[in-house]
C-alpha cells in the first residue's frame, strides 16, 4: 500500500512540475491588428509552439498600444509596423534589438466610382489631395497605430492644410492626452473613428468611402470574408506606402521580469529560413500577403 502511495505521490510530483514548467513557457507578445487580422498568426504561431514548445499569448492592438506595452513592461516581446518608432523603441533602451521581419505596402482604397478621381492621380500625395479637394468622406483608423503613423505621415507630404489635435486615449485606466495630425477644417468629411483595421474597413465600406489599410489586410477582407468589402484600391505603388514590420524583445535590464529568453527564441525562429519561408508562402485566393526581409525569397 505504501508503496503505491509513494508511486503516487512521486507521478503526482512529476506532473505537477512538468505542467508547472510547461506554464512558464507563456510568451507575452503585443501586436498590430494587421498581424492578427490578416491571419498570419494562425499559420505562424501552431508552428511555433510545435518548433519550440512555446504558447504565444498575442494582444493585438495598434501598433503605438504595443510599443507602449513593450514600454511598460506589460509584455516580453512587440512585433509591429512602424520603423522610426521602433528604432527609437530601441535606442531608447527599452527594446534589446529591432528584427526586420517582412514587409507589404499601404493601399488607399475607395467606392468603385471614385468621386474624389483618386486613380487619375500619379501618386498617393496627389490622391489624398484630391479627396480633400473635393471634401470626399475618409475614415481614419485614427488609433495611433502603425496604419495611422503613415496616413499622418502622408498628409503631411500631401500639400493639404494640416492641424494637431489631443486626443485622449486609454493607458492603464487612465485617460492620457495623444497629439495627431489631420487635414484641417475637415469636420465634415473626415472621421477618425479609434478603432482596429478590419472594423476600419467594414465602417468605410458601409459609408462607401476611401481609407488607408495595408495591403494584406485588404486582401483578408476583400476576398477571404463573406461577404466582402467592394472598396477598391484607387493609390498604390508610391514606394512612401512601404510596410515594414520588425519584431523587437523588451530589454531585461529595464524590467528584469520579462521573459527574455522565450522572445529572443521568437525572433530567432521568425526570421529564421523555416518562419520566413511560412511568410513568404503564406497566400490567400493564391495572393501573397506579406514578403520576407530576413531572407528575402
Amino acid at each position: 500500500m505504501r508503496k503505491h502511495v509513494l508511486f503516487f505521490t512521486v507521478a503526482l510530483l512529476i506532473f505537477t512540475t512538468g505542467a508547472a514548467i510547461a506554464s512558464d513557457k507563456v510568451l507575452k507578445m503585443s501586436t498590430t491588428t494587421s498581424t492578427q487580422a490578416s491571419g498570419l498568426l494562425d499559420v505562424l504561431l501552431p508552428v511555433f509552439k510545435a518548433d519550440s514548445g512555446i504558447d504565444v499569448k498575442v494582444i493585438a492592438k495598434g501598433t503605438g498600444a504595443a510599443i507602449r506595452d513593450g514600454m511598460d513592461g506589460n509584455v516580453d516581446v512587440i512585433f509591429v509596423h512602424a520603423k522610426a518608432r521602433e528604432e527609437k523603441f530601441v535606442q531608447d533602451g527599452y527594446g534589446t534589438k529591432r528584427y526586420a521581419v517582412m514587409h507589404n505596402d499601404f493601399i488607399v482604397i475607395g467606392p468603385k466610382a471614385d468621386p474624389a478621381g483618386v486613380a487619375n492621380t500619379s501618386d498617393v500625395s496627389g490622391g489624398l489631395k484630391a479627396i480633400a479637394d473635393q471634401k470626399a468622406e475618409f475614415i481614419s483608423r485614427g488609433d495611433d497605430s502603425g496604419t495611422h503613423t503613415k496616413e499622418q505621415f502622408l498628409w503631411e507630404k500631401s500639400g493639404v492644410k494640416i492641424v494637431v489635435n489631443k486626443k485622449e486615449i486609454v493607458k492603464k485606466g487612465e485617460k492620457v492626452p495623444v497629439e495627431f495630425t489631420e487635414p484641417a477644417d475637415s469636420e465634415s468629411w473626415y472621421r477618425s473613428i479609434g478603432q482596429g483595421m478590419g472594423k476600419t474597413l467594414t465602417y468605410a465600406d458601409e459609408k462607401g468611402a476611401y481609407t488607408m489599410t495595408d495591403r494584406g489586410t485588404y486582401i483578408k477582407y476583400k476576398y477571404g470574408k463573406t461577404p466582402p468589402i467592394e472598396l477598391d484600391i484607387v493609390s498604390e505603388g508610391s514606394d512612401a506606402l512601404a510596410n515594414p514590420y520588425g519584431v523587437i524583445p523588451v530589454n531585461p535590464e529595464k524590467f528584469s521580469h520579462v521573459q527574455y529568453e522565450l522572445a529572443k527564441t521568437f525572433a530567432d525562429w521568425i526570421t529564421s529560413a523555416r518562419g520566413q519561408k511560412l511568410i513568404g508562402n503564406y497566400r490567400l485566393i493564391d495572393k501573397q500577403l506579406f514578403y520576407p526581409d530576413a531572407i528575402p525569397q
